[in-house]
């Protein structure tokens, strides 16, 4: 399980490092516009796939997905995060 993330998460440092052309994830990197927007619209399918029960494991994914690359585009790193996370355990 995060072998997957950290597959995504390196594809997301990497693609910014060294652009791929044609590629949807630096067409996202490099538009935080598009990104901001993308990550809305998958947000709320996600809560419409829940509400339908339906695809809502796809959807997560892309949920998750558009949520590592909205944050690699805008320099907020995921460890950073989990650091913050795990300073609100109890």
């Amino acid at each position: 399980m995060l072998n997957t993330l950290e597959s995504l998460l390196k594809l997301a440092r990497e693609r910014k490092k060294n652009p791929v052309e044609g590629s949807y994830t630096n067409k996202l990197l490099g538009n935080k516009s598009l990104s901001k927007e993308k990550i809305l619209e998958e947000i709320n399918e996600l809560i419409e796939a829940v509400e339908n029960n339906s695809n809502k494991i796809h959807e997560a994914a892309d949920v998750f997905y558009h949520l590592i690359i909205y944050l690699e585009a805008n320099d907020i790193k995921v460890e950073d995060v989990m650091s913050e996370l795990n300073k609100r355990k109890k």
